[in-house]
C-alpha cells in the first residue's frame, strides 16, 4: 500500500519575492548541510519560451525555499553559496537551461531520472520513481498548469514543495541501486557530462520543425510555412504566449498547402476556427502573399545541407556495405544494452553509430574506433564497453549481390 504524500513536512513556505527574503534563504542554505534538491517550474504551452516561473530548493538544515524568479531574476548570490554542492535534479537537462538564465549553475549534479535509466527502470518519471523506490504516492495533477499565474494558488505551491522534498531520498535510493549493479561510476560520468554541457545553440531554420512538414513538397509552399511561422513567432513573442496558442501547426500547414489569395478563403479553412487564428487573419493572409511574391531565387531549399550521413532508409541503395555495417552495429549495441539492463541510447548515441557506420576509420581497429568515439563525446565508461564490439561490427562485409542468384551449375 502506497503512502499518499499530501503536504510538505514543514508546511508550505511563503514564496520568496524580495531581496530581503532572498538574503535569508542565501544565509540558510549556506549554513545547511548535504546536497541541495533543485527543481524549476516553467509555463510551457502557456508562455513564450522556456523560462522559469518558480524555483524550488531544499537542503538539510535550511528547509524548503520557493523563489519567484520573475520578481528576482538574478539568483547568482544564492548560486555562490551552493554552486560547489551536489545538486539533485530529476531530468536535469530540462531544468538546467532555465536555471542558468537566472544565475543558477551547478558544478556537480545527481540526476535521478538519468540514474534510473541507467539502472534499467522501465518508468522513470518522478512520480513513478517515488512510488517504486520510496513507496510514496506523489500527486502530479499540477504539472501542466500555467506557472506564470500570480499569485500562485496554495495547492500548486504544495505540489512544488513536495517535488524537492522527496528528491534527496530518491537520490539515495537510486544511488544504492546503481552501486548494487556496479553502475554508479558510469552514472557519475554521465552526470558530469550533463552539468558541463552548454546551452544548446539556436536551431537553423526552426520553422522546419513545424508538425506536418512532410506534407509540404515544393519550395513555394515551404516559403509559406516559413512566413507563417515567423509571423506567429513575432506575435507570440510580443504577447508572451506559447506560439501554439496563437496559431496551431496544423493551421500553418493547411494554409501553406492551400495558398489562399484572400482573407475570406483563409479563414474558411477548417484549421482556422480558433480565436487566435481569426484574430490575426490579416497577418496570416499577408504572410502567404509574401511567400507568393518571392522570386524563385529567394525560396528556401527543400532540404538543408547536412554534414551527416543520409537517412538509413536509403543506405541499401547508396552503399550496401555501410548498410551492412549499420545493421550489424545496431544489433550488437541493442544486445549489449539488453545485457546491461539499460536503453541502448544511454549506452551509445544512435547518431554516433550511424556516422561510424557510414564513414568508418580507414583502418578499423579498437584504437581508431576509440579515437572516433572520443571525438564524438562518448564517455570513457561507454568506450570501455563498446569500442571492441564496434571495431568488429564495422568490419562486416558487404552482402554478395550474387548470393541469391540461382547457381547455373
Amino acid at each position: 500500500m502506497l503512502e499518499r504524500l499530501d503536504a510538505p513536512r514543514d508546511g508550505v513556505p511563503p514564496v520568496v519575492s524580495d531581496v530581503a527574503a532572498l538574503q535569508q534563504v542565501i544565509d540558510s542554505f549556506a549554513a545547511g548541510s548535504g546536497p541541495v534538491a533543485v527543481d524549476a517550474e516553467r509555463a510551457s504551452g502557456h508562455r513564450y519560451g522556456q523560462r522559469a516561473f518558480l524555483v524550488q530548493l531544499r537542503r538539510e538544515g535550511a528547509g524548503t525555499a520557493l523563489i519567484d524568479p520573475v520578481a528576482l531574476p538574478d539568483l547568482s548570490g544564492l548560486n555562490a553559496v551552493i554552486a560547489d554542492v551536489e545538486w539533485v535534479l530529476h531530468a536535469a537537462s530540462q531544468d538546467l537551461p532555465c536555471l542558468s538564465e537566472v544565475g543558477l549553475r551547478p558544478s556537480l549534479i545527481f540526476d535521478t531520472e538519468l540514474g534510473a535509466r541507467l539502472a534499467g527502470y522501465p518508468r522513470v518519471g518522478l512520480a513513478a520513481m517515488v512510488e517504486e523506490l520510496l513507496g510514496l504516492s506523489l500527486a502530479k495533477e499540477h504539472s501542466a498548469v500555467d506557472w506564470s499565474t500570480r499569485p500562485l494558488p496554495e495547492p500548486w505551491l504544495r505540489y512544488a514543495a513536495l517535488d524537492v522534498e522527496v528528491l534527496v531520498d530518491l537520490r539515495d535510493a537510486v544511488s544504492a541501486e546503481l552501486s548494487r549493479q556496479g553502475k554508479l561510476d558510469w552514472a557519475l560520468e554521465e552526470f558530469a557530462a550533463v552539468a558541463a554541457t552548454p546551452p544548446p545553440a539556436p536551431r537553423v531554420d526552426p520553422w522546419r520543425r513545424t508538425s506536418g512538414m512532410h506534407r509540404v513538397r515544393d519550395r513555394r509552399r515551404l516559403a509559406a510555412v516559413r512566413e507563417l511561422w515567423q509571423t506567429r513567432d513575432a506575435i507570440a513573442r510580443q504577447r508572451d504566449l506559447s506560439p501554439g496558442r496563437v496559431l496551431g501547426d496544423a493551421a500553418i500547414i493547411e494554409a501553406a498547402l492551400a495558398m489562399p489569395t484572400a482573407l475570406s478563403a483563409l479563414i474558411a479553412l477548417p484549421a482556422f476556427n480558433g480565436r487566435g487564428a481569426r484574430r490575426y487573419a490579416r497577418q496570416w493572409t499577408e504572410a502567404v502573399a509574401k511567400a507568393r511574391a518571392l522570386s524563385d531565387a529567394d525560396l528556401p531549399p527543400q532540404h538543408l545541407p547536412s554534414e551527416g550521413p543520409p537517412p538509413p532508409r536509403v543506405w541499401a541503395e547508396r552503399d550496401a556495405a555501410a548498410a551492412a555495417r549499420l545493421a550489424a552495429s545496431r544489433a550488437a549495441m541493442s544486445e549489449l544494452a539488453g545485457q546491461l539492463g539499460m536503453p541502448v541510447e544511454n549506452l551509445i548515441s544512435p547518431d554516433t553509430v550511424r556516422r561510424l557506420s557510414w564513414t568508418p576509420p580507414a583502418e578499423i581497429n579498437r584504437e581508431t574506433v576509440q579515437a572516433r568515439l572520443e571525438t564524438a563525446g562518448t564517455r570513457p565508461w561507454q568506450i570501455a564497453l563498446i569500442a571492441e564490439t564496434l571495431a568488429e561490427t564495422l568490419q562486416t562485409p558487404a552482402p554478395d549481390p550474387n548470393a541469391n542468384k540461382a547457381n547455373p551449375n
